[in-house]
């Protein structure tokens, strides 16, 4: 069910919110969409529009009412009062696939915390989720459970735990994080609307065999692989978390640890499905993203965006869109599934990469062929002399590689 909002496609939404039902196993028997022009605190619809659905849930038996919108604690127990079935929103359903997806220690860290941020306010069926390892977070637990008040002490303990747990996972990824920056090769970081197709084109680059389903938040956890790149010795490949409108704060900040791999990237590849009807209100998300955790923009990374899925267009939309990005140096055109345009992506990160190289000054050993070889493939050398002993090269590096060699040579 949708809170009419925004100037995003009805249907597009909608569809987007059954699937990210689907993506947990719920069966949608009906979508509802209404327009709210004074929201009611008590139960955020009006009076008629709550009958319709308490008609709808009764003609279709259902168990389930998702409200595509954020609600309250009060508005969720009066609906549920109302409709005689659970009622969750947009949040709860997106922490409870993010519940059932995370696959590492660190992602269900991240998960817990945000789901008992966002609960702190609320009532819960049970806590019995704190000692389960299954995934998700009980939002969806049987009926007939009993709600409690949530144990306010109990929740700040916990979270006190994982906040300390979680900043010792931040610290070994900052760890990770240096050394890889101290190793000869650039890394790129792959972000995107949920579904666009990010790991589907880090498979085909990588030749990996990351989960790439027709999913929401298919991936959660970030991946990481080596690929070559043109005038690159090969470069480092970093599939990233599925951005989404409206993504919870909570998830935002218990990411950020993740998120930080995108902040210290060299590149971005901004992954657009271009055949989507909100594509550009879906970019507008991701860029707030990417602005909240101070990924890009003035004085960050450079960022390529890849406009994926060209294959699914039709002759006219392919036309403007190509006519489009042809006025675009920051635009590639790519369908993943099919491997068109990925040459000339992995070209302009090449590009995006080696843009503002300096004209640099090296003197290596004459016998230390590892650097020099790392040297001819990341830099472009204009001249060289020898003493037998020593070779001064005159070469242009970007400001990232030359940083790289300057740690190379201290290793």
């Amino acid at each position: 069910m949708k809170a009419g909002r925004g100037r995003r496609d009805i249907d597009a939404r909608l569809d987007e919110a059954a699937g990210l039902a689907e993506a947990i196993g719920v069966e949608v028997s009906d979508r509802l969409h209404f327009r709210i022009r004074s929201p009611r605190p008590a139960t955020l619809f009006g009076s008629g529009q709550v009958e319709s659905i308490a008609e709808a849930v009764a003609r279709d038996e259902a168990e389930l009412v998702i409200v595509d919108a954020p609600i309250t604690p009060i508005q969720q127990k009066n609906l549920e009062t109302a409709t005689k079935a659970k009622v969750i929103d947009r949040t709860g359903l997106i922490l409870e696939i993010f519940g059932e997806r995370a696959a590492t220690a660190e992602g269900r860290l991240q998960v817990e915390l945000a789901h008992l941020d966002y609960q702190a306010g609320r009532l819960v069926r049970s806590w019995t989720h704190l000692e389960r390892q299954r995934g998700g977070f009980g939002f969806l637990g049987g009926p007939g459970e009993t709600q409690i008040e949530a144990d306010r002490r109990l929740i700040r303990d916990r979270m006190a735990k994982l906040k300390r747990e979680l900043e010792q996972v931040t610290r070994t990824r900052a760890l990770h994080r240096a050394r890889r920056q101290r190793a000869p090769w650039p890394v790129i970081a792959l972000v995107g609307y949920t579904n666009a197709g990010k790991s589907t084109l880090f498979n085909r680059l990588t030749k990996a065999e990351v989960m790439a389903e027709n999913l929401l938040f298919a991936t959660l956890d970030p991946t990481m692989r080596e690929i070559p790149l043109p005038g690159f010795d090969k470069a480092i490949l970093s599939d990233t978390v599925g951005f989404i409108s409206e993504l919870p704060t909570q998830l935002v900040a218990a990411f950020r640890a993740t998120l930080e791999e995108v902040i210290s990237a060299d590149l971005i590849v901004h992954v657009r499905d271009i055949s989507h009807p909100d594509s550009d209100a879906q970019r507008e998300d991701v860029e707030a993203v990417l602005a909240e955790i101070g990924a890009g923009g003035e004085g960050g990374a450079p960022l390529v965006e890849a406009w994926n899925k060209i294959d699914l267009l039709e002759t006219e939309d392919g036309e403007r869109v190509q006519a489009e990005s042809a006025r675009r140096d920051d635009v590639i055109r790519i369908s993943a599934r099919t491997g068109e345009g990925l040459d000339e992506l992995l070209e302009c990160a090449s590009v995006k990469l080696s843009k503002g190289a300096k004209l640099r000054t090296v003197t290596l050993g004459a016998s230390d062929g590892e650097a020099i070889a790392w040297l001819h493939a990341n830099g472009r050398i204009e001249s060289q002399s020898t003493d037998g002993v020593e070779t001064v090269f005159e070469v242009r590096l970007s400001e990232a590689d030359w940083a790289r060699l300057q740690n190379k040579q201290r290793a």
